[in-house]
């Protein structure tokens, strides 16, 4: 019997299963079996990108799980080298292609890119747009905006961005953007939820996990789920992808959420680029 997942409403009105499978640095030829690990597990939300090269593998698994397209909730980005607006229209086209599906879940613009393309990151959202009203992309978002890139979203333009993927956890647990999320009726989705492994070692949720008979992992993953993250873990080792996925069957104090959330170290804990100088434009 599959675990419920948790689902959280979008502003759109479409709804996102809150634990979902992430392949970033899954290799190519690793993903398809990754992917269908996932799913036997139970996974039905998928997060992947352009940048990431492995979306083929993703929608060779989901093709040949025999499971209908519609039990899935894929998402992809927007690659950083094709924000101009007819290279985002083949880059998107490509997206499906490579899926083999007519449509996505969720399509984000990966990076703002404020240094690239003269800061214009509201002709690219432009096209998100258009692909939302083509129903290609059920609902459209953004990753790694801050909140003055999103007010210039809501100022410019039409459709409101149904998610902000940003880095969180607990050394970097970004309550600014959280809270102009918030506010704002736009979800939250934390990658690098682990940051990347580096918090598990930590004295606080060593010893929670070990009260609670859960490994440190599975503590991280629930504090997310209980302050209403969406978080897709990454792993290609089946039994560390079924050990992400049972973290419904107990639950943290609100003492232990707080102490995790203490662990917040702002701009040190970082693991990943800073949306205001990310830069990086893969090689075509």
């Amino acid at each position: 019997m599959t675990t419920e997942i948790p689902a959280i409403t979008l502003n759109d009105g479409r709804t996102i299963p809150q634990l979902g499978f992430g392949v970033f640095q899954v290799p190519p030829e690793d993903t398809r079996a990754a992917v269908e690990t996932a799913i036997e597990v139970g996974y039905r939300h998928i997060d992947t990108a352009e940048m990431y090269r492995n979306e083929k593998g993703v929608g060779e698994a989901i093709a040949g799980s025999g499971l209908p397209r519609e039990d899935f909730f894929i998402t992809s980005k927007l690659n950083n080298g094709d924000h101009l607006l007819n290279d985002a229209r083949l880059a998107f086209d490509a997206t499906l292609k490579e899926l083999g599906t007519d449509y996505v879940d969720l399509f984000l613009i990966h990076w703002p890119l404020p240094t690239l393309y003269g800061g214009d990151f509201v002709q690219t959202w432009r096209a998100l747009e258009e692909f939302y009203h083509q129903g290609r992309a059920r609902s459209i978002g953004v990753s790694n905006f801050t909140p003055h890139h999103l007010r210039r979203l809501r100022a410019e333009t039409e459709v409101r961005p149904a998610v902000n993927q940003v880095e969180i956890h607990p050394y970097l647990t970004n309550e600014e953007i959280r809270s102009y999320d918030l506010e704002n009726e736009i979800a939250t989705e934390a990658w690098s939820p682990i940051a990347q492994g580096a918090v598990l070692g930590d004295p606080v949720i060593t010893e929670i996990a070990e009260r609670a008979g859960k490994t440190p992992a599975q503590v991280v993953l629930r504090w997310h789920i209980q302050r209403g993250d969406i978080v897709f873990p990454k792993s290609k080792t089946p039994e560390r992808v079924r050990e992400n996925f049972a973290i419904f069957d107990f639950e943290l104090s609100g003492g232990d959420v707080a102490s995790i959330s203490a662990l917040d170290r702002g701009e040190k804990g970082r693991t990943g680029a800073h949306p205001e100088t990310m830069a990086w434009v893969p090689a075509k």
